[in-house]
């Protein structure tokens, strides 16, 4: 008797067995199963929310089938207490395993609307966007420079939706004044601010909230810069005539600001590059232009001939060797340019009227070059 209630007693935790198994199967299939969504929506996360609360939010949004499911999931997948803040982008027939990784993987807000604030280095102004759903890029709907224009009414509804993204634009070759005095002009930031080291910044885009520390804000820039830099070094070739990261800063600034053209910012590297091994002056404009604004501003005429004549710290025509300090905030590009220059001959180049350079080995091809750059400007003075 006792044998066959054994016997029944395994049976029956056996069938149970088979059946938990099949119940764990078709979760992991629903979990991983093409979701019910027909449409992108947009699914707003707030700081401190949970799962439950997020699956709730998916199950009235029609993305999911099952609340439960999803928990269990994100549970089973180490994923319950990794959830970030933000608005998420859940596209059509996104699977729950999907949404989980998406709601998960941090980074930046993915949808919704974006305010951004643009700080260049001759202008500064502000960008609203919205999310295109279908194509999933953003869509200009109003751009304006607040010094000088009028407010959007756009601008004012988006910046009163809840689930607004922000962001600050920091664009290669402005100086450490420039982006403080655009961080003190963004009202949703908050606190005093110093002018950080010229050239401890990375032009890069942050992403900010209402509230945030200016302070917060330049401390991520300093992080990203620091990060750039040693990357930089680390890569530097054997022989740069450069013996620190903040030399090799320096340049990069003067490279920055010499050409805005990325191909030829290698070539712009080897020109000084040479100039430094031969002993030679630097002799370039931005360096005297920023002896005279220390960064402040922009100058908004060309140099006199009493100015680049003019001691400054600053001024390569005057000094040998690289200024002081940097001459504003470089990019990873002109970084790894300065220590990793093309290997050429030039020590002279002059703007040849596309954007770009005419660059040369010797001075008469260099006062060849020049005089055409002078007949170029003297055609377009007469238009």
């Amino acid at each position: 008797m006792w044998r066959h209630i054994a016997s029944n007693a395994i049976t029956l935790l056996i069938v149970i067995i088979f059946l938990l198994g099949g119940v764990v199967l078709w979760g992991q299939a629903q979990y991983r199963a093409e979701g019910p969504l027909e449409n992108a929506i947009c699914l707003q996360v707030e700081r401190g929310s949970n799962m439950s609360r997020v699956s709730e939010r998916l199950e009235k949004q029609g993305a999911i089938s099952n609340g439960s499911i999803f928990r269990i999931g994100t549970e089973y997948a180490e994923k319950a207490d990794k959830l970030k803040a933000g608005s998420f982008l859940v596209p059509p027939g996104a699977t729950m395993e999907e949404i989980a990784d998406i709601v998960t993987r941090g980074g930046a807000s993915t949808c919704g609307t974006e305010i951004v604030y643009r700080v260049g280095v001759t202008r500064q102004g502000v960008q609203v966007r919205e999310l295109d759903p279908e194509t999933k890029r953003f869509v200009e709907v109003a751009a304006f420079n607040p010094a000088e224009d009028e407010i959007p009414d756009v601008f004012t509804q988006i910046r009163q939706q809840p689930d607004t993204r922000y962001r600050i634009s920091v664009a290669e070759g402005v100086t450490s004044w420039q982006v403080v005095d655009a961080l003190k002009n963004i009202d949703l930031l908050s606190g005093e601010v110093a002018v950080p080291e010229e050239g401890s910044l990375a032009p890069d885009s942050y992403e900010v909230r209402a509230g945030d520390a200016r302070t917060d804000v330049l401390q991520q820039m300093i992080d990203a810069q620091t990060v750039l830099v040693d990357a930089a070094w680390e890569s530097r070739a054997e022989d740069t005539p450069l013996k620190t990261k903040e030399e090799m800063v320096i340049l990069a600034s003067i490279i920055e600001k010499e050409t805005g053209v990325p191909e030829e910012r290698r070539q712009v590297a080897s020109v000084f590059t040479n100039r430094l091994e031969r002993g030679m002056k630097l002799q370039t404009d931005p360096t005297v232009i920023y002896g005279i604004t220390k960064g402040e501003g922009v100058l908004g005429r060309g140099l006199r001939q009493s100015e680049l004549r003019g001691e400054t710290p600053w001024n390569t025509y005057v000094i040998f060797g690289l200024p002081p300090t940097p001459i504003a905030n470089p990019g990873r590009a002109s970084l790894e340019a300065a220590v990793n220059p093309d290997a050429t001959d030039y020590i002279f180049f002059v703007a040849d009227g596309t954007g770009g350079h005419a660059f040369a080995v010797t001075l008469a091809e260099h006062n060849a070059n020049v005089k055409k750059w002078r007949q170029i400007e003297a055609e377009r003075a007469n238009q």
